[in-house]
């Protein structure tokens, strides 16, 4: 008695026949469903559904000159990845968002200029139809000319500083996001509120900062200023530079959370409870912000809503529309450090 073979795979012809249409209709509805009745419309997705049908994406690639699938960049240090739970965030937003479309997300590093060199390579070979953007410096983005100049798709998480005009972004409203944390500090009756601010080369670090002046306004100042990376270490550093230099400080608004973690861990070194003697207010809502003692007091990023975001302008940039920009509010979430 002989064994049955492997089932054959079933093919655009056998969802044709199943729902009674012709092969070019069942072709039609698998690249959009433009011209397509909804009867046939229906007809023909009942039939995937019952014949097993998958697409093949190398075959679909061929056909449509696409590479079907979508890059998620990180111009970071490899350590940053695991560090700083926003690119999780996001990464994990982006690729919910692209598998209700059955596009796979990779994910690229390019902290280093040599990694940007491959990773410009790669993208330009045709490797994906386009870039997620995350984490830009200015001054060490000179690859985005590259990008831009080979015309490939690509949306950024937050504003692409020089390129605001030919890339499309998402960002957090960060100015106004941080103008909010520093009022709450004020309605407290918080008089000497310093800040640790993300990098100035970003356009997170240099909104956040910009909200903090102008919410003090003449009563900036510069000595209460310490510069940040976003890293917990960061925060852990400008805490004491700032306790060096007022040791009567009352406020702190850092830059994210992470930062906002270490000057909470330098506080509780210095015997300065929090928040009786300094309150503390972090940006992001990341996960950090509730592993902390005190749970910290946040200006919350829409992360999701983020990252679907940008998976909506990117694929409307690859269907060659042109690229948008949208900002999106921060939300003050209280916990206990403020």
């Amino acid at each position: 008695m002989s064994t049955p073979g492997p089932r054959r795979r079933p093919t655009i012809d056998d969802v044709a026949v199943e729902a009674g249409v012709s092969r070019g209709t069942v072709s039609r509805v698998l690249n959009g469903g433009h011209w397509v009745s909804p009867d046939s419309l229906s007809a023909v997705n009942a039939a995937i559904k019952k014949t097993g049908y998958r697409i093949n994406p190398h075959a679909r690639s061929l056909a449509t000159s696409r590479a079907n699938s979508v890059a998620f960049l990180l111009t970071e240090p490899h350590e940053r990845l695991f560090e700083d739970p926003n690119f999780s965030l996001l990464m994990r937003g982006a690729a919910q968002a692209l598998e209700q479309r059955d596009i796979p997300l990779v994910l690229l590093m390019a902290g280093t200029e040599a990694e940007q060199r491959r990773v410009t390579d790669f993208i330009t070979a045709g490797h994906v139809d386009g870039v997620l953007l995350v984490s830009s410096h200015a001054g060490r983005q000179g690859f985005l000319s590259e990008l831009v100049r080979s015309k490939v798709p690509a949306i950024a998480c937050g504003i692409p500083l020089g390129y605001e005009r030919k890339i499309g972004y998402v960002a957090a409203d960060d100015q106004h996001g941080a103008q909010t944390a520093v009022e709450y500090l004020q309605d407290l009756g918080r008089t000497r509120i310093a800040t640790i601010t993300g990098p100035q080369d970003t356009s997170g670090g240099i909104g956040r900062l910009a909200g903090y002046r102008d919410q003090l306004g003449d009563a900036v100042e510069e000595s209460l200023i310490a510069i940040g990376d976003y890293t917990r270490a960061s925060g852990v550093r400008g805490m004491r530079e700032l306790l060096e230099r007022d040791p009567s400080i009352d406020a702190v608004f850092a830059g994210n959370d992470l930062m906002a973690a270490g000057a909470l861990d330098v506080l509780a070194e210095a015997g300065r409870r929090v928040p009786e003697d300094v309150a503390v207010v972090g940006f992001d809502d990341s996960p950090v912000a509730t592993q902390t003692n005190p749970q910290l007091t946040t200006m919350k990023q829409p992360f999701d809503r983020i990252s679907s975001e940008m998976v909506r302008l990117l694929l409307e940039v690859i269907d060659g529309n042109p690229a948008a920009a949208m900002t999106l509010p921060t939300q003050m979430v209280r916990r206990g450090s403020a």
